[in-house]
C-alpha cells in the first residue's frame, strides 16, 4: 500500500479516534475517521470518498448488526477490530473475518504499528529492483 492509501478509522470515542489519525498521519498514512460504522457504511455505499484501503474499527458503542458488518466487508479492505471485554466475549462478532482482533488496554502506538505493518508495500519479486517498472 502506499501512503497516499487511505486509512478509515471507525469510533465513536472523539479522542482516541483524533489521536490514533493524529498518529497515522505523523507516519505517512492518510487517514480519515468515522463516528459509526452506518455513517463509514453509508459512505462506502454512495461512494461519496475515496475507499479504504484498511479500516480501523473500534467496535465500543457501536450498533453491529449482521447488514452492517456484511457492509463494512464489501469494501474488501482488511479490517482490524478493538474491542472491549463485551465485545470480545461475543462469539458472533469474534468470528467475523477481522485481519485482526485486538483487545482493550490497547495503546494507539500498537494499533499504529499493527496499521504499519498491515499496510507494508509488496516486496519486489526475485530479480526484481525498486527501480523495476511493474507491469
Amino acid at each position: 500500500m502506499e501512503a497516499s492509501d487511505r486509512i478509515w478509522i471507525i469510533g465513536c470515542d472523539w479522542w482516541p479516534r483524533a489521536y490514533l489519525r493524529a498518529e497515522l498521519i505523523e507516519r505517512g498514512h492518510d487517514a480519515v475517521g468515522f463516528i459509526t460504522i452506518r455513517d463509514a457504511v453509508i459512505t462506502l455505499t454512495l461512494g461519496r470518498a475515496r475507499p479504504p484501503a484498511l479500516l480501523v474499527c473500534d467496535l465500543h458503542g457501536q450498533a453491529l448488526d449482521r447488514a452492517l458488518a456484511r457492509g463494512l466487508f464489501q469494501a474488501g479492505a482488511p479490517i482490524i477490530a478493538i474491542a472491549g471485554n463485551v465485545e470480545a466475549d461475543d462469539g458472533w462478532i469474534r468470528g467475523l473475518p477481522w485481519a485482526a482482533f485486538l483487545r482493550r488496554p490497547i495503546t494507539i502506538g500498537a494499533v499504529a504499528d499493527l496499521v504499519g505493518r498491515l499496510t507494508l508495500p509488496a516486496a519486489p519479486s526475485p530479480g526484481e529492483t525498486a527501480d523495476t517498472p511493474r507491469g
